[in-house]
């Protein structure tokens, strides 16, 4: 077996091993950025500038206008695009549960 013949046998088994990983989809649920009431997609956009591919927000609402009704937060400097999503999810989660808002937190995506 040539050196190019291992190579390429080794590439392919660490694909197949770590595709399925790498391409693994979000266990959380998610909304648009169109779809997010305006006070909050004004704090997105706030943050924006900073983000990174691995930044996440999470947001949850039972009003689009009283921002005693919203939870909104984002893990912005972070390493691993699943571990932003976590925190963000958690984040928003203590935030909801605090000011008592009875929709679910979710993943914002504008994309």
């Amino acid at each position: 077996m040539t050196l190019k013949n291992l190579t390429t046998l080794a590439l392919g088994f660490f694909l197949s091993i770590h595709a399925p990983i790498m391409n693994a989809q979000s266990p959380y649920p998610k909304v648009k950025l169109s779809d997010v009431p305006e006070p909050l997609v004004y704090l997105y956009r706030k943050e924006e500038p900073n983000f990174t591919d691995q930044s996440h927000c999470a947001a949850a609402w039972d009003s689009t206008t009283d921002g005693e009704k919203m939870a909104f937060k984002c893990s912005v400097f972070i390493k691993m695009s699943a571990e932003g999503e976590r925190r963000a999810m958690n984040y928003c989660e203590e935030i909801r549960k605090e000011k008592k808002i009875s929709a679910a937190c979710r993943l914002i995506v504008n994309r």
